[in-house]
């Protein structure tokens, strides 16, 4: 079975080597990395791996703001995701993380019934306390996450989708597929959550616009989840408020984006079940010296960054209010208040 992951990153490359690692333990056969303005050595990262066939790495084509779109709407037309049986479009800060099986994307699939897609909800792991960046796997770090059925007050929480080769595409979404509106019903896919159940049907045929990337969450976890590192260190969170991210260029994340995701409310270590064949195949990776050095060298450049982001007030200031923000998320706080519950 050949599966493609595609994904788009900016300045992410003391993490590469983690999520690519992770993804061919879980059953990925092929990479397409579009990057974009990288000032941290991800460019040089993925052009290394890139020539000695383990991934494939483009330049963003986007000519504005929308890098993610522009890039999965090029990425339809690469061989690597045209010839593939299955496509996962995701984040280097996001893991699948699969409770069937041999924890394989392939069981997942199985478990599911052979649908033509699988949308997978997010569990969002917070901060928790950890300041300083480690060069370590993100998934031994943090281990906290909010209660995977409620996050910050709404019972429906987003996905990103596994989509099946005959899936009828219209285009590729960043968090889901759309097939056109005006498709028969007998010709609509047949699409489950990570618990192998369909999909509601207003997620299916995109009914609310304000909806078509979420829906409930309780009982939609039992055969994946996917675990979204959105946060990691305090440090590296300083340097991603710097970068923006591949969406829109030059974004600023306030501390309403922190407290939403720092939820430390539920601890959960089942991703753990991969961290020894993980670190083995890191070790692997990085008995390349030149992959080797290359990585180091983005982390060391990482490291420096943050270091003179934080010669500047501004994000001493911001470093500070992270640190001392309120621990619960906006909505909840906001709900004690109402009730008049607050001390």
């Amino acid at each position: 079975m050949r599966i493609t992951a595609v994904t788009c990153v900016k300045n992410e490359g003391p993490f590469l080597l983690e999520w690519i690692a992770f993804n061919r333990l879980i059953g990925v056969t092929d990479f397409l990395f579009y990057s974009n303005d990288c000032s941290d050595g991800t460019d040089h990262l993925l052009d290394a791996l890139a020539d000695r066939g383990l991934v494939r790495h483009l330049p963003n084509p986007a000519q504005g703001r929308n890098y993610q779109m522009e890039a999965l709407k090029d990425a339809r037309r690469q061989d690597i995701v045209a010839e593939a049986d299955w496509v996962w479009i995701a984040d280097v800060d996001e893991f699948l993380n699969i409770n069937t099986g041999d924890h394989t994307i392939p069981a997942l699939i199985t478990a599911c019934g052979e649908p033509q897609a699988i949308s997978a909800t997010f569990q969002f792991f917070a901060n928790n306390g950890v300041e300083a960046f480690a060069d370590t796997p993100v998934i031994s770090q943090f281990t906290r996450s909010h209660n995977p059925d409620l996050w910050c007050g709404e019972f429906a929480i987003e996905v990103k989708t596994l989509v099946r080769r005959d899936f009828p595409l219209q285009y590729f979404g960043a968090h889901r597929p759309f097939f056109k509106g005006n498709l028969a019903a007998d010709r609509r896919p047949r699409w489950t959550d990570g618990s192998g159940r369909d999909v509601p049907h207003r997620f299916l045929v995109a009914a609310n616009p304000r909806r078509i990337r979420r829906f409930p969450a309780q009982g939609a976890r039992n055969f994946a989840t996917l675990n979204h590192y959105a946060l990691r260190s305090l440090d590296s969170y300083l340097v991603k408020n710097d970068r923006g991210d591949v969406n829109r260029e030059n974004r600023a994340f306030d501390d309403t984006y922190w407290r939403e995701r720092n939820d430390s409310g539920h601890t959960d270590t089942s991703i753990h079940r991969y961290l020894p064949a993980l670190e083995t195949a890191l070790a692997e990776l990085r008995r390349d010296p030149e992959i080797d050095a290359l990585h180091r060298d983005c982390v060391a450049r990482h490291i420096a960054r943050r270091d003179t982001l934080l010669k500047r007030p501004e994000y001493r200031d911001m470093r500070d209010q992270l640190r001392n923000a309120n621990a619960l998320p906006p909505q909840e706080e906001a709900l004690i208040s109402s009730l008049g519950l607050a001390s």
